[in-house]
């Protein structure tokens, strides 16, 4: 067996070890790569230890830990729930209108914070009790909030996009804007999915409330709605890049706070910092770790092995698309969403765009793709979020994801068949 296959078979099987005995995903990632150098005669401590440094030195991953603050500011400011309040002023009162309400609130908040996590922690934290008191069945109210808080990643401004950008030097701005069309049908298919899913149930219905109220719970939304409007348009019109956009959403969301809504106390401002520092070393440690994997991958000259299987499919792209997401759905079971990102970005791309791919369309696909592994067992972060924060067992959030997942993978299907969906609105804005 040669080196290269004898590093790539340390590779998977290290991964998987260390995966299955649950050490943290990103020294995972170095000791799989630190192997991995070993096996290729490659071992030098400098050397993995300047990686390590690299994988984290870039001006654009700035923008992970800003919009990180962006995200715990808005929960903690109270921007999050005055966007669910609004939402449920106009919706609520119908049949299944907490449903709607989340779906609505989901979209909404995916356009300000880009965090998975902090969206679905926000959503079920206000929503699931709500949905329990009103006789909603529990599987699916929880489903479909884990469901809706996925779309933050589409919808820009999204971190995974940062990521995925920086990875593999592709438009970070290209892949926002590819992102809002996508993320806007993921809504209304999750709408359609929570009607059918609802078709039979019993569910008590409300007094619609006065134009007044809902106009005036709207103008209380107002700072809330401005934010998203704030950040798109000054990436648009050339005002600022996406980095310092995620530096303008955290001191916006941060004025907000404290001297608009003046739901947070200026001393409580150190937990909220605490809290983003917390998530921030998390994802960077990963992208440290997955600088290390990625170079002696790169070095093991695994892409061209992985050309090589995949070389007949090159002259039917969309075939070829269609290969790439089964593989991504596979590994998206067993990684996160970041780790996948930083691992398998830079090796699938190259063959994408050999295909004729456009790379934009590809990293929507991708990061569509690992933010649907988020919701499937057995890793699924966010399906972990919701029995966290709502104190009921995985099982039946499992149980009750699945009307929305096949919803995502039938709209991902769709994005396979007709990838102007995704390209026309970049063509366009461009």
């Amino acid at each position: 067996m040669s080196a290269e296959a004898q590093a790539f078979v340390v590779f998977v099987l290290g991964m998987l070890v260390l995966m299955g005995i649950g050490m943290n995903m990103a020294l995972a990632l170095v000791l799989t790569g630190a192997g991995m150098a070993w096996v290729l005669d490659f071992w030098d401590t400098q050397l993995l230890a300047q990686n390590l440094v690299a994988g984290v030195d870039s001006f654009p991953l700035l923008a992970v830990p800003f919009f990180i603050l962006a995200g715990e500011l808005m929960n903690s400011g109270g921007i999050s729930r005055r966007i669910i309040t609004m939402a449920q002023a106009w919706v609520g009162h119908i049949r299944g209108g907490l449903g709607y309400v989340a779906i609505g609130a989901a979209v909404l908040m995916a356009s300000m914070s880009g965090s998975a996590l902090a969206d679905t922690a926000a959503l079920a934290t206000i929503l699931l009790p709500m949905m329990r008191k009103h006789g909603y069945p529990l599987p699916v109210s929880a489903g479909l909030l884990a469901s809706g808080g996925i779309i933050a990643p589409i919808i820009p401004p999204s971190m995974p996009f940062v990521i995925y950008g920086v990875t593999t030097n592709t438009s970070i701005s290209a892949l926002f804007v590819s992102g809002i069309v996508p993320g806007l049908i993921m809504g209304a298919g999750l709408i359609v999915a929570w009607k059918f899913v609802l078709r039979k149930t019993e569910l008590p219905v409300g007094q619609p409330l006065p134009l007044q109220e809902r106009l005036k719970t709207t103008a209380k939304a107002f700072w809330a709605l401005l934010m998203p409007v704030i950040i798109i348009g000054g990436m648009k019109s050339g005002l600022f890049t996406p980095t310092e956009a995620a530096v303008v959403a955290a001191f916006y969301a941060l004025v907000v706070a404290l001297f608009v809504h003046r739901e947070m106390q200026l001393p409580e401002l150190y937990a909220v910092l605490v809290r983003a520092a917390k998530t921030t070393a998390v994802v960077m440690f990963l992208c440290a770790g997955a600088a290390v994997a990625s170079y002696m991958i790169t070095l093991a000259d695994l892409p061209s092995t992985l050309s090589g299987w995949l070389g007949p499919l090159v002259e039917s792209p969309r075939v070829l698309m269609a290969v790439m997401m089964v593989v991504l759905i596979i590994i998206g079971t067993s990684l996160d969403l970041t780790p996948t990102i930083l691992i398998f970005a830079p090796v699938m791309l190259p063959i994408a765009v050999k295909a004729g791919i456009d790379p934009v369309y590809f990293g929507l696909m991708f990061v569509l793709n690992g933010a649907i592994g988020l919701i499937t067992p057995p890793v699924g972060t966010v399906l972990n979020v919701i029995a966290g924060v709502g104190r009921i067992p995985m099982h039946t959030v499992v149980k009750g994801v699945g009307p929305f997942l096949l919803t995502y993978v039938l709209i991902l299907i769709t994005f396979v068949i007709f990838p102007q969906i995704v390209i026309a609105p970049v063509a366009w804005m461009r």
